[in-house]
């Protein structure tokens, strides 16, 4: 028997607001979000709000993420034309967070 060394996935539980059942939407950001545990595999957990506004015909897709690592939070906020936008710079700039935030835990255990 081989013993094969499976990771589990980032816990991701996301949130639609004022919207109808948008299972693609949602699945769309689970799979964004896992991107990120190869970044910095050391994610707790993650919250995904999709919003839209009502005020704004352009740019009316909300995204935030809510990235739980041990003792730190990072939150991204993004609002673009689809979901999917949104997602896409919320998880990007969450990616350059992570980047810094593992640099940082690099540098200081030197």
């Amino acid at each position: 028997m081989t013993n094969t060394d499976v990771k589990e996935a980032v816990k991701v539980q996301v949130t639609l607001r004022h919207t109808n059942n948008h299972r693609d939407v949602e699945q769309y950001a689970r799979e964004a979000v896992q991107t990120l545990d190869r970044i910095f595999s050391g994610i707790v957990n993650c919250h995904v709000i999709l919003d839209h506004q009502k005020n704004d015909f352009e740019k009316n897709k909300l995204a935030e993420i809510t990235l739980h690592i041990p003792q730190n939070v990072l939150v991204s906020k993004e609002a673009a034309a689809t979901y999917e936008q949104a997602v896409d710079r919320c998880v990007d700039s969450l990616g350059r967070q992570l980047k810094r935030h593992k640099e940082k835990l690099q540098n200081h255990h030197r």
